[in-house]
């Protein structure tokens, strides 16, 4: 499969080939194949997940705020809150591609959009939003994306957005749910089972 993929979907660029492949550190004969392949170590993030034997952290949903799930979703607004929320906000905010891009994902194969979670603001705006898939037969949750708006951040949206989304997977048969690498996760009861590796390799074309 190396063989193939630095063949196939490698990257020529100013006269040089590269790959990225992504393992993780629990999977030391892969570390060793790379190494015997030329592959140089880039960096690494934590895998976090959240088990479902242990208790959710509860909070209160601001006064004013509500949440409506996927269903029920704006794509305009659902968009807007994406852009401002991964700290787009010092760029025009694009239209059509933007907004038929996330259309798009909302509806891509395996979505359910009763798990995605949306926190309304008193004033109409989208202020949190998150997507949240759900692996039946190996009874799992993965969070991808999730996004607060910078004007609305430190209020505990974060964590009541992902509490409600986890709390719906759970009651679906899952037995955790996978987060992301920051410490916004491991402070509401993430742990970190083992850490995603980028190795790359380059070479002449």
């Amino acid at each position: 499969m190396l063989y193939w993929a630095e063949k196939e979907i490698s990257i020529s660029e100013n006269g040089k080939q590269s790959l990225s492949v992504w393992i993780t550190s629990a999977e030391p004969e892969k570390q060793h194949l790379l190494t015997n392949s030329g592959y140089h170590f880039v960096k690494k993030e934590a895998v976090n997940i959240f088990r479902y034997t242990n208790a959710f952290l509860e909070r209160q949903l601001p006064e004013g705020y509500k949440i409506i799930d996927g269903t029920q979703a704006d794509y305009v607004k659902l968009a807007e809150c994406y852009w401002r929320g991964f700290n787009h906000d010092e760029f025009e905010f694009p239209t059509n591609d933007y907004i038929d891009g996330k259309i798009k994902c909302c509806n891509a194969p395996h979505v359910d959009k009763s798990l995605m979670t949306i926190v309304i603001a008193p004033n109409g705006e989208y202020a949190c939003t998150l997507g949240m898939w759900f692996d039946e037969r190996n009874k799992y949750a993965y969070l991808e994306p999730l996004a607060t708006v910078p004007k609305y951040r430190r209020m505990g949206l974060a964590t009541i957005a992902l509490t409600e989304a986890m709390k719906k997977t759970k009651a679906l048969g899952a037995e955790y749910c996978f987060g992301g690498p920051g410490e916004f996760y491991t402070a509401i009861g993430f742990e970190t089972i083992c850490h995603r590796e980028l190795w790359k390799k380059e070479w002449d074309a």
